[in-house]
């Protein structure tokens, strides 16, 4: 590698690192404003996928009410929100039945009425769409590998586009060593567990005086299934089985679409049991009495997985620091309780937008817009998530059943009384790698092996995912020390990576008499789901950007 990288530089109002919901939402208000008030600001969008909406996967049902404040006639102009919901249900789940629990006995924003099921891969195709209208330049297949400073130590930019360099970490004759791109302001939308976004966070303290930030795994199967069977606008989650008391997660099943329905399972990745694999429970869930009538007959056409950032209101970090903000998945403005989070996100993607317009416009540049952050704490986002603020810390004091019930009251007294909870804001103890326990004090569990016509294995899944990288570059799954895995990881929990990697990426090789363990990384078949960075129980795992292009290509996720 070169010691000294001329590179070429190009110069915007703003930057975004990210085309998911918050990062094009954000990228839209700038330009709408710029054209109310007759002037020009310039916008530039980088998203690491081969196309905006590559690397995006949620359930999803989708509350329009972001969507509505910033392009009112969504309709009109085609949006794909096609699926209106129809029909609610909450099961709990036992090992051979069900439970159907009253919505009556839900508070009114745990009802989906409204609210439309979708593909949120193919609303953000559509939202780049109307950014490229506006004039918005939106670079896909560039990966924002790293940042540039300004001598104040304000961020100035990101590195885009480095490729080329081989997996020994000599340049290839294709080498590129990529271009910055210069911001007054760089907007940072990675979505979950960002590489950029955690190295801001750590940097700039913005965690301080929060609680841990918590996060779940999301896991997901796009289905076509016989007419006959088909519902459309039918949601129904459930929790329970096959999932113990202690271990807290459930079930997302919505019919949309071509006879589409999207089945998924999350596990919140505070979860102790080092043996326990979110993928094969989810393999389980499908088995169910109650759920796989549904899919057989059917064809599975898509699988992914994703982290979900589940700490609520009380796990936001700063939003601003010197030259940037957080928004979107990349600060975690999920509402845990009502399983959604993109129009939380695009709010705060327009917010940081309308405020560092405002800033540009007085001729302010690479200074916190700590505006964004008073109006964050003004906004429907922040009433919203105070809402539901210990549903999270509930469930993870008082186990599912306990958890859950709790929670449900103080649900309904906050969203009575203002806000006000008897229980104030609780905080959560500890991170989720810190959660694991030592594989010695639990029984290792085994798994059904897949019947290959409802339950799969990883390999077959992955394949649906389109996953792929370029093979020759340096892993992007790095290991700060590559002896952990084996003299700590392995005796003490059982080298639990090769578990909780929906996507085989992770294995322990041993030789022919057994012995001799060996860590293997399969970095070509991540994911991205960023799961390994939270949940390595020794955080000796570090999610990197690969080459531009690389990962997933979901259709239809």
């Amino acid at each position: 590698m070169s010691e000294v990288l001329e590179r070429e530089s190009m110069e915007y109002d703003v930057v975004i690192v990210g085309g998911g919901p918050a990062g094009l939402s954000a990228a839209i208000r700038l330009k709408q404003m710029a054209e109310k008030a007759g002037t020009e600001v310039s916008v530039a969008l980088v998203e690491k996928g081969s196309e905006v909406g590559a690397h995006i996967l949620s359930g999803a049902v989708i509350d329009p009410k972001a969507l509505n404040e910033l392009i009112p006639d969504w309709k009109e102009k085609g949006a794909p929100l096609e699926t209106p919901v129809t029909k609610d249900k909450f099961l709990l789940l036992g090992p051979q039945g069900e439970l159907g629990l009253p919505m009556f006995a839900m508070p009114p924003f745990m009802h989906n009425h409204g609210c439309y099921i979708a593909s949120l891969g193919n609303v953000t195709r559509w939202l780049a769409a109307q950014a490229e209208e506006l004039g918005v330049e939106i670079y896909p297949g560039f990966a924002a590998s790293d940042m540039v400073w300004r001598e104040d130590g304000s961020l100035k930019g990101v590195v885009v586009g480095v490729v080329g360099v081989a997996k020994d970490g000599h340049e290839k004759p294709d080498y590129q060593p990529g271009m910055e791109l210069h911001g007054k302001y760089v907007f940072i939308a990675e979505g979950v567990r960002g590489s950029l976004a955690k190295q801001l966070i750590a940097k700039f303290e913005l965690g301080a005086g929060k609680s841990p930030q918590k996060y779940g795994i999301g896991i997901k199967e796009l289905w076509q299934i016989p007419a006959d069977k088909h519902q459309p606008g039918l949601v129904q989650h459930s929790t329970g089985w096959p999932l113990d008391n202690q271990t807290g997660g459930g079930s997302f099943l919505y019919h949309f679409g071509d006879n589409y329905v999207s089945v998924g399972y999350v596990v919140h990745l505070n979860y102790k049991n080092p043996w326990l694999s979110p993928f094969d429970e989810f393999q389980r869930f499908k088995q169910h009495p109650s759920i796989r009538p549904y899919l057989e007959g059917g064809k599975r056409i898509a699988y992914g997985a994703r982290a979900i950032t589940e700490g609520g209101y009380q796990s936001i970090p700063k939003l601003s620091f010197p030259g940037g903000v957080l928004i979107g998945c990349s600060a975690g403005f999920v509402n845990v309780p009502r399983i959604k989070g993109s129009h939380n996100a695009m709010k705060t993607g327009m917010l940081a937008a309308e405020e560092a317009f405002k800033a540009i416009a007085a001729g302010r540049e690479g200074d916190a817009l700590v505006e964004y952050e008073a109006a964050f704490e003004k906004s429907w986002v922040a009433k919203e998530l105070k809402v539901v603020r210990n549903a999270k810390p509930l469930l993870g004091k008082l186990g599912t059943a306990l958890g859950g019930a709790v929670g449900m009251f103080d649900m309904w007294c906050t969203h009575l009384f203002g806000g006000f909870s008897f229980f104030g804001t609780l905080k959560h103890d500890k991170t989720d790698a810190a959660s694991t326990g030592l594989a010695k004090d639990y029984e290792p569990l085994v798994y059904p092996k897949p019947d290959g016509v409802i339950s799969f294995d990883k390999l077959s899944s992955v394949f649906l995912s389109a996953t792929n990288h370029e093979e020759d570059q340096p892993a992007h799954l790095k290991l700060k020390d590559p002896s952990i895995p084996i003299d700590v990881n392995l005796p003490k929990y059982g080298e639990p990576a090769r578990l909780y990697c929906p996507a085989g990426v992770y294995e322990v090789l041993y030789d022919e008499e057994g012995a001799n363990p060996k860590f293997q990384i399969n970095a070509q078949n991540c994911v991205h789901c960023k799961t390994c960075d939270i949940k390595d129980p020794s955080q000796n795992i570090v999610w990197t950007t690969p080459e531009g292009g690389g990962g997933p290509n979901y259709p239809n996720m």
